[in-house]
């Protein structure tokens, strides 16, 4: 099996929101996604977005996705890559597609002078939690992930 990555375009909006689809249903959470087509057209392609994305392909076909964007680190002074999501289609799993967006992140981390290549996965993810280790990534079990969100993060913003 041959791949290609490539940046993605307004025009794969769609694409997109699939992937983040099937993703969400795989982590249990298909009811949780609020994103249209017009809110990633807006997000990840318009005016002043911090996020990108690329499509992987296999024979022209969208095979998967990933999509980062920068965050930074007061201890080296430099950016970061984070990964917020990387997808691959169940027929093209088991095939290294994974590892080659993965790959594909990396080189751009290093072009881009980060001083780190971060993300997130499910503990109960086995599958990823494999590859992740097969790359040699290392886990982070020192740090608590925080979150606010919905009617939280509203309130806590207009609390005095």
């Amino acid at each position: 099996m041959s791949f290609t990555i490539r940046p993605a375009t307004p025009d794969d909006a769609a694409t997109i929101l699939g992937f983040i689809t099937q993703l969400a249903v795989y982590e249990k959470a298909g009811h949780e996604v609020e994103a249209t087509e017009e809110t990633i057209r807006a997000s990840v392609f318009g005016k002043g977005s911090v996020t990108e994305a690329v499509i992987l392909e296999s024979d022209g076909k969208p095979a998967g996705f990933a999509v980062w964007f920068y965050n930074y680190s007061t201890w080296q002074a430099k950016n970061g890559l984070y990964l917020e999501d990387l997808y691959v289609s169940p027929d093209y799993r088991g095939s290294g597609a994974g590892k080659l967006l993965l790959k594909h992140l990396a080189r751009i981390a290093v072009e881009k002078g980060c001083g780190r290549f971060e993300w997130s996965v499910l503990d109960w993810n086995e599958p990823a939690i494999r590859v992740y280790d097969s790359i040699g990534a290392e886990p982070q079990t020192e740090w608590i992930r925080y979150r606010l969100s919905g009617d939280k993060l509203k309130a806590f913003a207009g609390a005095d």
